[in-house]
C-alpha cells in the first residue's frame, strides 16, 4: 500500500502539473486523463497475453494460425487493435495529430469490444499535443505486477483530486484492497449472480473474479462461474466501473441508477451474492418514495440516515440460500433508535446474521472512520449455527503502513478467514503451513527500496505472531472463545443485550500483559472495556428500575 500511495501521488503531481501549464478546467482533464490510464493498463495485460500466446501458437519453429480477437478473449483479456496499442500511441513522431490519434484508438477498442461502446473518452482533440506526450510518459511509469485493483485504486485516487480540485470534496473513497478481501473470503462467491448496487469502480467484482481463480474450483473461470450485476449513482463512475471490467477480462450488467428509488433489477430475493460499500451515514432521503419498495419491507427507519434502508436492502436481495459481506458505519449494529433496532431484531430472528467483524480506523484513503463488515447468510437456519452469530474484533489487527493508514496484510486476512471457517465447521488445517509457505517466499524477496525492505520485515514479525496465537488459541484446528478476538454467542444472549450486534460487546477484552501490547493496542483495550463495562451498566440500571417497579406497583416513577 506504501509503494502504491508513493506512485499515485508521483503520477498526480506530474498530471496536475501538465494541467496547471494548460487552460483546462478539471472537469475537461480528468475524463481524457482516465481514459490513458485505463489503455495503459488494457495494453498490459493484452502484451502479456500476447507473449503468452505465441508461446504456444509455435509448432515445429512454425506459427500455427494468426491469432484472433477470440483468442484473446479465451484468456480473459480485452483485444486492442494496432493503433490502440499503448507502445504505438507512446511512439508517435511529434508532428503528429496526437490528439486525434489517441481518438482513433479510443474509437477501435469500442469497435471490437461492444461492452464498451460510448464508454470510453474521445476529447483528446481539445488537449494539446505536449500535454498528451508528457501524460503518455507519465503513465508508462505505471508498474504492472502489483497486486490488487490497482486500476482501481489509480482511478480512485484521481478521481478524488479531480473533485477536489473542482472544489466537491473528495467524493466517494475507494475500498481498500485488503477489506474487499476479507468480503470475499469470508463469503466465498465461487458460482452464482454477485449484486453491488452502489458498485464504484467495480473493485468488489474484480476481488471476485480473483477469488475464483485463486481457489481453482472445477477449473471453470470467473467469466463462466459468475453473473455481475452493479448499480451507480453517478454515469462516469458507470463507464468507470465497465473499464475496470474490460481491463480484467469481465462482462458485467452495470446500470447508472439511484438504487435508493431505481430497483432496475427486480433485485428482490434475486442474488446468489451481494457485496457492497455504501454511501453510509447518508441523509436526505426521501422516505415518502419508498413506502411501497418491497427492498424495504423491514420497515422504514424514522431517523434521516440511509444505514438501515442500505442494510435491508442488501438483505432483501438475498435469494435463499444467499450470502452478503457489506461495510457498515461503526455504531449502526449498535443503534438504540426505535425504528432500527426493530429492523436489526426482525433479521435477527430471522437468524440469518452470521459474523460481525469490528474494523478499526485509519483502513481507507480518504477517512479515517472506523467501520463494521456485517455477514448474512440465509442458508444458515439450515445449519448448526442457526441460533449463532460469531463475533470478530479486528482492531488491534492490521499492519501500520504510514501515520495516517493502515491495512490487512494477507496472511492476517488468512487468520480471520481461518477463524470463520472453524466456526463454520470447515477444515482450517492448512492454516500454519500457508504462513510456512508465506514467510518463505518473503525471505527470499530482494528489497529494491526501503519502503519493500520495511514492508518485508513488517509481515514477517506479523507472521511470527500469528503463529504463536494460533499455536495458543487454535492448537487442534478447532474453535475456540478468545476474549478480546472473537466469541461465539447465541441469538438469546444477543436479545437479552438489546439485540446489539456490536463485536466490542461480546468479545471483551485481551487477557494479556499490557506491556506486550503498543500504546495504540492500550487504547483499543481500554476502548473494548469500556464498552463491556457501558453494557453492565445499563443491564445494572434495568434490574434496578424493574425492582422498583415491583417495590412502588403502579405508582409512577
Amino acid at each position: 500500500m506504501a509503494k502504491v500511495l508513493k506512485l499515485e501521488q508521483r503520477l498526480w503531481s506530474a498530471a496536475d502539473q501538465l494541467r496547471a501549464n494548460s487552460n483546462l478546467k478539471s472537469s475537461e482533464y480528468s475524463q481524457p486523463v482516465l481514459g490513458l490510464i485505463f489503455l495503459r493498463f488494457a495494453d498490459a495485460k493484452f502484451s502479456k497475453a500476447e507473449k503468452e500466446l505465441n508461446i504456444t501458437n509455435v509448432a515445429n519453429g512454425k506459427k500455427i494460425k494468426e491469432l484472433t480477437v477470440d483468442d484473446y478473449q479465451a484468456r480473459g483479456v480485452m483485444y486492442l487493435p494496432e493503433n490502440a496499442r499503448y507502445s504505438y500511441l507512446l511512439g508517435l513522431p511529434e508532428e503528429e495529430n496526437i490528439g486525434r490519434a489517441i481518438n482513433e484508438a479510443m474509437k477501435s477498442v469500442e469497435e471490437v469490444n461492444p461492452d464498451l461502446k460510448g464508454v470510453l473518452p474521445k476529447t483528446y482533440t481539445k488537449i494539446a499535443d505536449d500535454i498528451l506526450i508528457g501524460l503518455l510518459k507519465n503513465f508508462s511509469e505505471i508498474p504492472m505486477d502489483v497486486e490488487g485493483d490497482m486500476f482501481g485504486k489509480i482511478y480512485e485516487y484521481f478521481l478524488g483530486n479531480f473533485a477536489m480540485a473542482e472544489g466537491q470534496g473528495g467524493g466517494e473513497f475507494f475500498t481498500p484492497t485488503s477489506l474487499v478481501k476479507l468480503i470475499v473470503e469470508i463469503i466465498e462467491p465461487y458460482k452464482g449472480k454477485v449484486f453491488d448496487p452502489a458498485c464504484g469502480s467495480g473493485g468488489m467484482f474484480v476481488q471476485s473474479a480473483n477469488f475464483i481463480d485463486e481457489h481453482k474450483r472445477n477449473g471453470d473461470s470467473a467469466e463462466k462461474n459468475i453473473s455481475i450485476y452493479g448499480q451507480e449513482k453517478t454515469l462516469e463512475t458507470v463507464h468507470l466501473c465497465k473499464m475496470n471490467l474490460a481491463v480484467h477480462g469481465l462482462s458485467g450488467d452495470v446500470k447508472q441508477a439511484n438504487t435508493m428509488y431505481e430497483d432496475v433489477f427486480k433485485c428482490n430475493e434475486q442474488f446468489d451474492y451481494v457485496m457492497a460499500n455504501p454511501p453510509f451515514n447518508v441523509t436526505g432521503v426521501d422516505k415518502e418514495k419508498l413506502k411501497d419498495d418491497k427492498r424495504f419491507s423491514l420497515g422504514l427507519p424514522s431517523l434521516d440516515n440511509g444505514n438501515y434502508l442500505w442494510i435491508q436492502l442488501f438483505y432483501n436481495s438475498l435469494n435463499k440460500k444467499g450470502r452478503a459481506g457489506f461495510v457498515m458505519a461503526s455504531g449502526a449494529e449498535s443503534s438504540s433508535n426505535n425504528s432500527e433496532k426493530e429492523i436489526r431484531k426482525k433479521i435477527i430472528k430471522e437468524k440469518s446474521v452470521d459474523v460481525m467483524i469490528a474494523v478499526g480506523n485509519n483502513m481507507f484513503y480518504t477517512v479515517s472512520l472506523p467501520c463494521t463488515l456485517w455477514f448474512f447468510d440465509k442458508d444458515k437456519k439450515n445449519t448448526d449455527r442457526k441460533e449463532k452469530v460469531l463475533f470478530i474484533d479486528t482492531r488491534g489487527i492490521y499492519r501500520q503502513i504510514d501515520r495516517a493508514h493502515r491495512e490487512f496484510t494477507p496472511e492476517q486476512i488468512e487468520y480471520i478467514t481461518s477463524i470463520v471457517r472453524m466456526y463454520r465447521g470447515e477444515d482450517a488445517s492448512d492454516f500454519l503451513p500457508y504462513l510456512e509457505r508465506s514467510s518463505r517466499i518473503l525471505s527470499k524477496i530482494e528489497p529494491s527500496t526501503t519502503e519493500e525492505e520495511k514492508e518485508i520485515k513488517d509481515r514477517l514479525k506479523i507472521i511470527e505472531r500469528l503463529r504463536e496465537d494460533w499455536e495458543q488459541y487454535f492448537k487442534k484446528n478447532k474453535y475456540e472463545n478468545i476474549d478480546g478476538l472473537c466469541k461465539i454467542a447465541d441469538i438469546s444472549t444477543i436479545e437479552d443485550q438489546g439485540c446489539s450486534l456490536n463485536p466490542g460487546q461480546y468479545v471483551g477484552v485481551k487477557s494479556k500483559k499490557i506491556d506486550d501490547y503498543n500504546f495504540i493496542e492500550k487504547v483499543i483495550n481500554l476502548n473494548n472495556e469500556l464498552e463491556v463495562l457501558n453494557n453492565e451498566s445499563k443491564k445494572i440500571e434495568k434490574n434496578i428500575e424493574n425492582n422498583l417497579k415491583e417495590i412502588i406497583g403502579d405508582y409512577e416513577l
